[in-house]
C-alpha cells in the first residue's frame, strides 16, 4: 500500500470524488495500478488525518508540465500525448481551472517562468 499527504485545501475534494489525480515529481517507487492508495493530509505531523476509505490507483502515466514567460501553464504532455483541454486536466487535479493550477505551482513549488517540470500522474478511483 501506497501512502500520499495533500495540502488541506484538497482534502473536500478527494472526499467528494472531484479530484482523482495527483501530479508527483519522480521517486523511487509510486503505487502501481492496482494498488491500494491512503491518502493522508499532514502526513508526518501531529495533524495527520486519513481524507478517506483508501481508493485503487488505476493508472500512473509520465507528465510534462511546460510553464510560459507570465508563469502560466503552456502545455501539459500525458503519457506521451498533448492534453488539449487544460482547464479539465486541472480540475481534475482539484483546481477551478488551469490559471488556479498554475498559481498553485507558483506559490507552493517556487515555478518559474519558462520552466519544465517532469514527474507522474497517479490516477485513482473508489
Amino acid at each position: 500500500m501506497v501512502a500520499y499527504s495533500f495540502k488541506a485545501r484538497f482534502a473536500a475534494a478527494i472526499r467528494e470524488g472531484f479530484k482523482t489525480q495527483t501530479i508527483r515529481a519522480g521517486r523511487t517507487r509510486h503505487a502501481r495500478p492496482g494498488e491500494m492508495l491512503q491518502l493522508f493530509t499532514g502526513m508526518r505531523t501531529a495533524q495527520c488525518e486519513k481524507i478517506c476509505e483508501d481508493v485503487r490507483c488505476t493508472e500512473v502515466s509520465s507528465v510534462q508540465v511546460t510553464v510560459d514567460a507570465e508563469g502560466e501553464i503552456e502545455s501539459i504532455w500525458l503519457a506521451g500525448r498533448d492534453v488539449t483541454d487544460l482547464d479539465a486536466f486541472a480540475v481534475l487535479d482539484g483546481f477551478q481551472d488551469a490559471s488556479e493550477m498554475a498559481a498553485f505551482w507558483r506559490k507552493e513549488n517556487g515555478t518559474r517562468p519558462n520552466s519544465i517540470f517532469r514527474g507522474v500522474v497517479i490516477a485513482w478511483a473508489k
